[in-house]
């Protein structure tokens, strides 16, 4: 019997075999011979070659001739086999953070229970460890578990009895339509100072230009003296807006709302069931003017005390100042003038948006 000789489809690869070892053997000699064609890491043959002949007695400069390596390289290749035992590529993550996990996590915490902490208290802390970072180092580590710093929103302070007050206004008007809201006439007094609106302008300038007078806001003391202002608005538009001469009082409340109130309901065409909203000033609730109400059928909106945030025409009064503020008024006269001019202008649209949300 004769002998069948070898799968036609092992010789194949066995080629195919030849064909990739030869091809790299070609490719080592070439990167060999030019110098500009070597690759940015050396394979896992070369770096193996390297340590026999270091363990073969040949020293950095030798092993790096017959190579056509760096000495730099041929060290390197050493020292990671001398420190690790291999010279396989070990997992690499960049460099190192200076920052423990342990301390790391204490900081996370004491951010989290303390928001108020600033950067310097937590970078003294880690000092203490024996860990000197930077403010930047600090922010990062912060940043990376979703802990921004952020202004802190002014807000009224509230006590138990404020919670629970506001909690049953929620409750009561929970099921409350628009429609019923839409009935509502919103008032408030505000104070606008002639220099002292604190939003932030910028200023296009140059270096070493920031205190020209084109680049500044003028500011005085107690800024320039300042107005007091009533007004009111329902989803159908702005109201009344007036001045209050002098010190507010209950009597000059009652005034007020006996010229302006009325009117103001019949212009936004409320109807005679509106609902009118106050907050709890003591001249607000006092007897006198609660009998005014009832005298007039009036009706008055419970309101829970310290919740300035829950009236709509806090965010009319702010762009009314900023509007104000931008035709830089001169005087008071001035000041008063351009407050009922820009209250005048303050859309329908925005009025009704903001008694939706």
């Amino acid at each position: 019997m004769t002998q069948k000789g070898p799968p036609v489809c092992n010789l194949i690869s066995v080629q195919i075999q030849l064909l990739r070892d030869g091809l790299r053997c070609w490719l080592r000699e070439y990167w060999g011979a030019n110098s500009i064609m070597k690759s940015k890491e050396h394979t896992r043959q070369v770096r193996n070659m390297v340590l026999e002949k270091f363990k073969a007695g040949l020293g950095y400069k030798k092993i790096s001739q017959a190579l056509n390596i760096s000495r730099s390289t041929v060290q390197s290749i050493i020292r990671k086999w001398k420190e690790y035992g291999t010279t396989v590529n070990l997992p690499r993550q960049g460099r190192p953070p200076k920052l423990t996990g342990r301390t790391r996590r204490s900081l996370i915490r004491e951010a989290a229970k303390r928001p108020m902490v600033t950067l310097d208290e937590m970078q003294r802390a880690t000092a203490q460890v024996g860990e000197t970072v930077h403010r930047t180092t600090i922010s990062r580590a912060l940043h990376k578990c979703g802990l921004y710093g952020r202004v802190a929103r002014r807000k009224p302070l509230l006590k138990e009895n404020h919670k629970k007050s506001r909690l049953q206004f929620a409750r009561s008007h929970v099921e409350d339509t628009a429609n019923m809201w839409k009935k509502v006439l919103w008032s408030d007094e505000t104070k606008i100072e002639l220099f002292g609106h604190n939003a932030k302008r910028y200023a296009w300038r140059r270096n070493n230009t920031a205190h020209h007078s084109e680049n500044t806001i003028p500011t005085v003391k107690y800024g320039g003296g300042s107005i007091m202002l009533w007004g009111c608005f329902s989803s159908a538009g702005t109201g009344k807006l007036v001045k209050v001469d002098g010190k507010m009082d209950g009597a000059k409340y009652r005034a007020i709302l006996e010229e302006n109130l009325l009117e103001s309901a019949k212009d936004l065409r409320l109807g005679r069931r509106f609902t009118f909203q106050q907050d709890n000033d003591p001249k607000h609730k006092a007897r006198a003017t609660m009998e005014w109400f009832k005298k007039k059928n009036i009706h008055v909106l419970e309101w829970p005390s310290q919740s300035p945030d829950l009236n709509p025409i806090e965010n009319l009064w702010q762009d009314l100042k900023t509007a104000v503020h931008k035709r830089s008024p001169s005087n008071l006269t001035e000041l008063e003038l351009f407050c009922k001019e820009e209250w005048a202008r303050i859309s329908v649209t925005k009025c009704a948006k903001l008694v939706e949300t």
